[in-house]
C-alpha cells in the first residue's frame, strides 16, 4: 500500500553551495535532500521510501563550527511503500524451490509463497521447475501471481522488509495478461 507522509528532515550544505539570492541554495538543499532520502531506503514504520513530492518548508540554517557546513531543518511531503498483513498483492516469481517460491512485490525483494500455501498446485521439477495445478495453471519464474499477505517481518541490517503470502483464499492465484 503506497503511503503519503510528511517528515522532517535535516540537510546539509557544504558552504560553496551557499548562494545570497536563494534560488540555487533551495535547488542544493533539494539536492542533498533527494540523495539522503535515496540512501535511507526503509524504515520500519513507513515502509520503503519512494518519492518526495513536495519541500514544504526550509527553517532557518545554523552554521556548523568545525566544518562551515549549514544544517537545514526542512519538513517535505512524500510517498512510501509498505505491505500490512490481509492486503492483497501481486508480485513477480523470480525463483521458484522445492518448497515454494520467492516473489518480487515492489520495492519488496523477498515475498515467500510456501508449498503448503499453494492448496493443489504441485511441484515439477526440472530445468525450469514450476508449480501446476489440475487446471494446467502454472506458477514459474516471471509468472505474476496474487496472494495475500499473511505476515510481514522487518529486518533491520538490510533495512528491508520479507512478507510470508499464501493462494488460500477466493481469486487469488496466477494473473493471466493477454
Amino acid at each position: 500500500m503506497f503511503l503519503k507522509v510528511q517528515l522532517p528532515w535535516n540537510v546539509m550544505i557544504p558552504a560553496e553551495n551557499m548562494d545570497a539570492k536563494g534560488l540555487i541554495l533551495k535547488r542544493a538543499i533539494l539536492v542533498q535532500l533527494l540523495e539522503a532520502f535515496a540512501s535511507k531506503k526503509a524504515t520500519k514504520e513507513l515502509g520503503y521510501y519512494v518519492a518526495v513530492t513536495t519541500l514544504d518548508k526550509i527553517g532557518e540554517g545554523k552554521i556548523r563550527e568545525h566544518t562551515g557546513e549549514v544544517l537545514f531543518p526542512v519538513m517535505f511531503s512524500g510517498m512510501t511503500f509498505k505491505i500490512f498483513k490481509g492486503e492483497i498483492i501481486h508480485g513477480v516469481v523470480h525463483k521458484v524451490l522445492k518448497h515454494g517460491v520467492f516473489m518480487r512485490c515492489g520495492p519488496i525483494e523477498n515475498v515467500y509463497l510456501s508449498y503448503t500455501k499453494m492448496p493443489d498446485y504441485k511441484y515439477i521439477p526440472g530445468e525450469n521447475p514450476i508449480f501446476m495445478n489440475d487446471k494446467m495453471s502454472r506458477i514459474q519464474v516471471e509468472a505474476t501471481v496474487r496472494v495475500v499477505v499473511l505476515g510481514t517481518k522487518w529486518m533491520e541490517a538490510e533495512r528491508e522488509f520479507q512478507a510470508l503470502a499464501s493462494l488460500e483464499g477466493d481469486y487469488l492465484g496466477p494473473i493471466f495478461e493477454e
